[in-house]
């Protein structure tokens, strides 16, 4: 498990990060999200040992990351897919960091295989494309056979077959028991691959659930309702306590109110039912309802909001 405890870093006197704490727990993938200058990158260079907190603590499984005794077999990181010698081969890069952990040299060919890089193995690391690049980083975090890994933005510069990849490489991990710590901007990716998300801003904990439980704290979820008897199925509605549109087609969009009691007063009723549909925000809604007040800039329209 990775845990912060009160985690506080300041830069120039700005505090980054601020009094952070939270878990992150095995066996399901951790989505980490918030606005650029939130404090995501600076958290996870500090849960590694690569920065040093002004106050509070992380820690990998108890201790700190400088602790562990043979850190790639516990941790596997992803901050910076360019981090690596533009000169040497894909097999050359690994080889020197598997000699330094003293894993199998038959462990680099493995991790090449599952990354995708296996036929490319002897080029160097250079000319790779972005993607390959990442796919390089992967290889690198997973070098170790690690309990925990840790990945910054792991998707950028994939293509849409590598980003598949990834979201079902993380996925296996965490039902492997493994525990999976994820940053992206990709909101769409991380609502199909996040069990669980941590959302900050200016450095402090904003949210920390699951993620539907994200989803259904936007308020602006609602339910289609279809009826021959709009009228009186509304009426009710707004009688127990729902909020009510009626749309253009005679649809009714039902706020403040689950699908299940909607159905339970149409019944009692004795109205028929056409359509009764959540309409749950997607999570880029949900992220942006909630870190309104946490960006560093916003646009025109949106500061108006």
């Amino acid at each position: 498990m990775i845990e912060t405890q009160e985690l506080t870093k300041r830069y120039g006197g700005r505090a980054v990060v601020e009094d952070l704490s939270f878990s992150v727990r095995a066996g399901r993938v951790t989505g980490f999200l918030g606005p650029n200058g939130a404090g995501k990158s600076t958290t996870m260079r500090l849960i590694l040992g690569l920065d040093h907190p002004d106050s509070g603590r992380a820690t990998i499984s108890g201790r700190p990351y400088r602790e562990l005794a043979a850190p790639l077999r516990a941790v596997g990181a992803l901050l910076d897919a360019k981090a690596v010698h533009p000169g040497r081969s894909a097999y050359d890069h690994l080889l020197h960091l598997a000699r330094s952990q003293a894993l199998p040299r038959t462990r680099v060919q493995e991790v090449l295989e599952i990354v995708g890089l296996g036929q490319v193995a002897r080029r160097r690391a250079g000319g790779f494309s972005l993607g390959m690049g990442q796919r390089l980083g992967v290889a690198a975090a997973l070098l170790g056979d690690p309990g925990v890994l840790v990945l910054d933005e792991p998707v950028n510069g994939l293509d849409p077959e590598g980003v598949v990849w990834i979201r079902e490489l993380m996925r296996k991990m965490a039902a492997e028991g493994r525990t999976v710590f994820v940053s992206s901007h990709l909101m769409n990716e991380m609502a199909v691959t996040a069990d669980h998300v941590i959302v900050i801003g200016r450095g402090r904990v904003i949210a920390d659930c699951g993620m539907d439980e994200l989803l259904r704290r936007d308020p602006r979820r609602s339910v289609l309702v279809r009826t021959p008897d709009a009228g009186r199925l509304g009426a009710l509605v707004a009688a127990a306590g729902g909020d009510v549109t009626v749309g253009e087609d005679g649809a009714l969009s039902v706020a403040r109110m689950e699908s299940a009691r909607i159905s339970e007063l149409a019944l009692d009723a004795g109205i028929v039912l056409h359509e009764l549909t959540p309409r749950h925000a997607s999570l880029e809604d949900a992220f942006m309802e909630l870190t309104r007040d946490s960006v560093e800039y916003a646009d025109g329209d949106r500061s108006r909001a």
